[in-house]
């Protein structure tokens, strides 16, 4: 450990904190609200300790928990957003002696002064050691507003056992929500947003009759009950298509929901962004009907390939959708036209130069994950008319 970190402050410091006490098999913990100034001044170098040396947590359980940058930076945004939230509480430990709870107030004071003490003993910086929300507190470093309240658990002289056990429970076992399952919720959100619109298409074409992917697209990251083939997630129907949207989905977001506008975008711009000007004006239905036309073609263009369920075929798959998806800027450059729309006569004859039978969409030709994508891509971006 370095020499800052044992550096102790000259004056006693103390913070008070409304809290309530909550009895459970391991023992009582404290349940506070503490404003993201207060929260980082008494973990400062317990995060920053992340980024030097292994913890006594991590060492405990043999293992590595490091502060990832691009998680902080992504927070560091999300955190200045309009409608920022962190819901489930930060999870801290504090040894017992720098601890009082007042029963009556329902207060917790954390002091830099032991009890009975009367010089601090410990920086009031390095007083907690965090066991679950490292990420969040990094992030709230770079929070612009003025005021950000966060939940935190607080547990008061848990030995490295139990701490060990916390940061287990919390940090390896909790199981990730499915990203079909998260863009299934931007649904139910009343402002615009590109998530919403990308679900509101996806859903749109799993649902018509008509569409090339009917009944193809699994919603929320499970089978469908009486569906037999659903090839395409709609996680990645949705990231596929709202690449072709907003480069910042989460800025865009967030400009709207503070009821500002997006400027709309021209030339060389539209290319890269064909849908985006449709998803300004509110045209979800158009940007619906352009993916309808341009996957009918590839329907039409090779039936018994996008019919067929083996799993050996590709066409219908993963590989085959993100592969014609990224290939559509550059059939919307050949037309020349950047209005974001390609006509259905033209992506017809595309798609008949494309030299390619219905026999070809096999793993033999295009291996399974990225590198048989990219392969088709490559293929498809050869193609001149």
């Amino acid at each position: 450990m370095t020499d800052q970190f044992n550096f102790v402050d000259p004056d006693v410091i103390s913070f008070t904190f409304e809290c309530l006490k909550a009895t459970q098999p391991i023992g009582d913990i404290f349940l506070a609200k503490i404003s993201h100034t207060d929260l980082i001044k008494i973990t400062h170098f317990d995060v920053r300790r992340v980024l030097q040396e292994d913890r006594d947590v991590e060492k405990y359980l043999g293992i590595q928990r490091p502060l990832i940058k691009s998680k902080v930076d992504a927070l560091h945004k999300y955190v200045n957003f309009f409608d920022a939230s962190f819901p489930t509480a930060i999870i801290i430990a504090i040894k017992e002696e720098y601890v009082e709870y007042d029963e009556d107030k329902r207060t917790i004071t954390i002091s830099n002064t032991a009890r009975d003490e009367n010089e601090p003993s410990i920086p009031i910086s390095n007083i907690a050691r965090v066991l679950d929300g490292q990420h969040r507190i990094a992030g709230l470093k770079d929070f612009q507003g003025k005021f950000f309240e966060v939940p935190v658990t607080i547990f008061v002289g848990a030995d490295i056992s139990d701490q060990a056990h916390i940061f287990a429970t919390v940090n390896l076992e909790q199981q990730k929500v499915h990203k079909s399952l998260t863009y299934d919720l931007y649904s139910l959100a009343k402002s615009r947003s590109p998530q919403k619109t990308c679900h509101n298409v996806a859903v749109a074409l799993d649902q018509d009759k008509n569409s090339p992917f009917y009944e193809r697209i699994k919603r929320l990251g499970v089978a469908t009950v009486g569906r037999d083939f659903e090839p395409i997630s709609q996680a990645t129907f949705v990231e596929s298509l709202m690449k072709y949207i907003s480069k910042d989905p989460k800025e865009d977001r967030d400009t709207l929901l503070r009821g500002k506008s997006l400027p709309k975008i021209s030339n060389e711009d539209l290319y890269v962004l064909p849908f985006r000007n449709m998803f300004i004006s509110n045209e979800d239905m158009k940007i619906a009907e352009v993916i309808f036309n341009y996957f009918s073609a590839v329907k039409e263009r090779w039936p018994v390939a996008w019919a067929n369920n083996d799993k050996g075929n590709i066409l219908n798959r993963t590989n085959g959708f993100k592969a014609f998806m990224r290939a559509y800027e550059h059939v919307h450059r050949l037309h020349g036209l950047p209005s974001g729309v390609v006509p259905p006569h033209f992506i017809k004859n595309y798609m008949a130069a494309v030299n390619l039978h219905d026999k070809d969409f096999n793993t033999d030709n295009f291996k399974p994950g990225s590198a048989g994508e990219s392969a088709l891509l490559s293929l498809l971006k050869d193609v001149r008319i």
